[in-house]
């Protein structure tokens, strides 16, 4: 009976429920993408490409491990944890030995992987390139098309894709920029894989020149084991995994082989659960905040048709079912449609991250069935908890009292509704004050975004008050602007529930965009502060490649200059993850300030570490502190800390002496390099015309190069939660169009009263900019408050960064969409006659 009346009551007013069903729609659409991504860091497929020929491969452990044992109520519980590290980690080349000697075993092939890029006017298409022996060309495998294998130091085998796109030929010369000096290798050959590699370009050396520019003697990147003949890769894999049993090693078959490979986009997979759980948790937040709204005004829009139902003796069950059921109609249908668009967007996102740079194009985009069946389930937990929570007051009511209030808003909200609104401002205001003593950005980027959608809710529930609140305050301004202004005054005061149904998703777009462009910018900020400080040399070597080579620096320094090479890093101390660089110690007081705040910069020394405040004050550490730590390749290493710094925003948490974090990284060309001297940029610029691409820059446009290059991880910092502001924006729209087409009897009184359709309209205008008054003033309040307690704990100072010119815009563009969605349902709800209008019944 219910389910029946449920469903002609969903036919009867398709107009009034497209609101709802366009807010389900677009939660699920967002919630369904942002699964995928987690989907996709999670199971996403990373298959190989060298190792195409390889069975089986043995590869260095890439994470740290920690595992702790607690024994509480006579039981033992232990718990294992595990983080990648930064960078590749490196076997012992002694295990091949062991390895050729298992059983089933016809070949053990040694794999160099390293830095070389070929300096080409066509570069390498976007790929990256690695260097390789060319022993290890059988793992592909890589044959030769034309010319010789690489023998001496200066022989170079290049692939057929880089060969046919800078059109080289066998006997070319070719410059390449490895972990050395750039230099130039004569080209004896062209090798083309038997397989599809698409990802990266590779480069063959003489096996002797790829151990010296691998700078890792004694050590390989992996081991390629070939099975004999009739051997099952399964079986193999299980025998080489006992015979390395009491090693760190780690055996991969199948697509684990591409996680080996591609350290890049196994490192990805933490960073897309971590971002599609931050925009899932973000969305279904908002997504529950604005279809609660909605729902509420769909009710209030049939409080006259329910109130009649609870007069015909209908009970409050009766009531909520018949609501219930309507909303689980709307949201199977907007829930279904929006999981599988959802599917799409989150194809999408996925292809604009890899564009960025955030995403490597090896981790292969997945989708699932769970990301679009959870997408479902939340929308129709979203949708009947919402009709709930809107039947909740024609419930609790009289039947005679129904129809009494059908025609008249209640004088005020329930005690329980402004209960629960001063309890979420308590908790967003709780929120903040959390803020302001978090330090890192993992941790305050979630508290971030949770505080201003607590704060919004509560701004939902107290809606009514703050409405009647603001008429008080804007009725002189209102009255000075005629009869348009004194009607839009009576409306707030007399129809505030109504009016705070739009004030919400205003107050949201505003606060929520205002705080995801301006909470970047306000660490950007302060970091390039703390660098432009602490930078004290005259000039900036930067590099267009790679890096800085080591010979340049050297070169500089025969000159009598004095030279800080920095080298980048990420670091783990236990498994929290800390940005650090190498600085050369030989006159670093003159090149670089890292405010020094105790101990000092000159007992740094491959035994030593500086660390800045922040890490200090989390291990407790000062100046003789023994730290252990573990090194960007995984190498675990004890320091004692000879200094403490101020500037660890701008400069990073540790900085180790530039020879210890040399050898432990991927890439120990330098990042920069710090130069003290009376030359001139003209004369720094002669002495290194032999390293092509080095840029010779002031401290300041160095900084705004680096500026620059921050700018990818905004871009996708601000791709990530445009899609939360979009769905805000819609929800904005959506509200208003809705609130406004309810009013068709009320324009028809108007004009039967005398008023003309411009008046009306002019009325209508009126109050839209005074509910933007209020959510401009609402949401740029929540977005200040969180925005300074973010600065207060990441920076120290209560001065987020604000640009004035964006902030208008934002508020600009919510005033564009507030006035376009009234002016159209206005002018339409405006065509109907008046005298039909009027006297027409719901």
């Amino acid at each position: 009976m219910m389910l029946r009346y449920a469903l002609k009551t969903v036919r009867a007013r398709k107009a009034g429920f497209l609101g709802a069903f366009l807010a389900l729609l677009c939660a699920a659409a967002l919630i369904s993408a942002c699964g995928t991504l987690l989907d996709t860091g999670l199971r996403g497929t990373i298959r190989t490409e060298r190792y195409a020929a390889t069975p089986v491969v043995v590869s260095a452990d890439q994470y740290v491990h920690r595992t702790t044992v607690k024994h509480k109520h006579g039981k033992t519980k232990v718990k294992h944890k595990a983080k990648p590290i930064a960078e590749r980690a490196w076997l012992p080349a002694g295990l091949e030995t062991r390895l050729a000697r298992t059983p089933g075993v016809a070949r053990v092939v040694p794999e160099l992987t390293f830095l070389a890029q070929p300096l080409t006017p066509a570069g390498t298409g976007g790929r990256s390139a690695y260097g390789h022996a060319w022993e290890s060309a059988a793992l592909t495998p890589y044959r030769l098309v034309s010319g010789t294998a690489p023998k001496a130091a200066s022989d170079l085998v290049v692939d057929h894709d880089l060969a046919a796109r800078a059109h080289l030929r066998t006997g070319d010369a070719l410059t390449v920029q490895s972990t050395q000096a750039p230099r130039a290798y004569r080209i004896t050959g062209i090798a083309a894989p038997a397989t599809n590699v698409r990802h990266q370009t590779a480069l063959f050396f003489s096996a002797a020149e790829a151990r010296r520019l691998a700078a890792h003697p004694g050590q390989v990147t992996a081991f390629g084991v070939l099975p004999a003949h009739g051997t099952d890769p399964e079986r193999l894999k299980h025998a080489v995994t006992r015979t390395l049993r009491g090693t760190t090693a780690q055996v991969s078959t199948g697509d684990a082989r591409g996680t080996a490979e591609f350290l890049d986009a196994a490192a990805a997979r933490v960073r897309l659960v971590s971002m599609g759980a931050a925009m899932g948790g973000t969305s279904l937040l908002v997504a529950v905040l604005v279809v609660v709204g909605t729902f509420a005004l769909t009710v209030q829009q049939r409080h006259r048709e329910l109130a009649l139902l609870r007069a015909i003796a209908a009970t409050p069950g009766q009531i909520r079912r018949v609501l219930g059921r309507e909303a689980l109609i709307i949201g199977v249908v907007a829930g279904t449609l929006g999981a599988l668009l959802g599917l799409l967007l989150g194809a999408w996102l996925h292809a604009r991250f890899v564009a960025l740079g955030a995403v490597p194009a090896t981790l292969q985009h997945t989708t699932g069935v769970v990301p679009p069946l959870a997408a479902l389930a939340a929308t129709l937990a979203g949708a009947w908890t919402a009709a709930r929570i809107a039947s909740r007051r024609i419930t609790r009511i009289r039947p005679t009292e129904a129809l009494a209030e059908s025609r008249v808003e209640p004088a005020r909200p329930a005690w329980g509704r402004i209960a629960a609104g001063l309890l979420l401002l308590a908790g967003g205001a709780v929120l903040v004050v959390l803020l302001t003593s978090l330090r890192t950005e993992p941790a305050a980027t979630p508290v971030t975004f949770l505080a201003v959608v607590v704060l919004a809710t509560s701004v939902a529930l107290l809606g009514p008050l703050l409405v009647r609140a603001a008429a008080l305050l804007l009725a002189g301004p209102l009255r000075l602007t005629g009869h348009g202004g004194r009607l839009a005054t009576a409306n707030l005061r007399g129809n505030a529930a109504r009016m705070a149904s739009v004030v919400t998703p205003l107050t949201l777009l505003i606060g929520m965009t205002c705080t995801v462009l301006f909470v970047q910018a306000t660490l950007d900020d302060a970091a390039r502060a703390q660098a432009r400080a602490g930078v004290t040399a005259d000039w900036v070597v930067a590099a267009r490649g790679p890096g800085v080579p080591a010979a340049a620096a050297r070169q500089l320094r025969a000159r009598h200059d004095t030279v800080t090479e920095v080298v980048r890093t990420t670091v783990r101390i236990g498994l929290d993850k800390y940005p650090a660089q190498g600085v050369t110690p030989e006159g670093l007081a003159r090149t670089w300030d890292p405010e020094v705040t105790a101990g000092s910069l000159d007992g740094l020394t491959d035994r030593t570490v500086a660390v800045s405040e922040l890490a200090a004050d989390q291990h407790r550490l000062r100046p003789g502190s023994i730290l252990k730590l573990t090194l960007g390749d995984g190498t675990p290493a004890t320091l004692t800390v000879a200094a403490v710094y101020g500037r660890g925003l701008g400069f990073g948490d540790l900085t180790f002496a530039h020879d210890l974090v040399a050898h432990h990284v991927d890439n120990p060309l330098a990042s920069s390099v710090l130069v003290s001297t009376a030359r001139t940029q003209a004369q720094l610029a002669t002495t290194l015309r032999e390293f092509p691409g080095l840029d010779i820059l002031s401290p300041t446009a160095a900084d705004s190069l680096q500026a620059y290059r921050r700018q990818d991880n905004a871009e996708v910092n601000f791709l990530a939660m445009g899609l939360v502001l979009a769905f805000t924006a819609i929800a904005v729209v959506n509200t208003i169009a809705m609130s406004i087409a309810d009013r068709v009897r009320e324009f028809a009184l108007l004009r039967l009263a005398g008023a003309t359709r411009g008046q009306v309209l002019r009325m209508l205008r009126t109050e839209v900019l005074s509910v933007l008054t209020l959510a401009t003033a609402l949401g740029s309040g929540i977005a200040l408050a969180v925005l300074t307690a973010f600065s207060v704990g990441m920076t120290g100072r209560a001065a987020p960064t604000v640009t004035p010119l964006l902030y208008v815009t934002v508020v600009a563009t919510a005033g564009l969409l507030a006035l376009m969605a009234s002016a159209l349902p206005g002018r339409v709800a405006l065509r109907v006659p008046a005298v039909t209008a009027a006297t027409a019944k719901d």
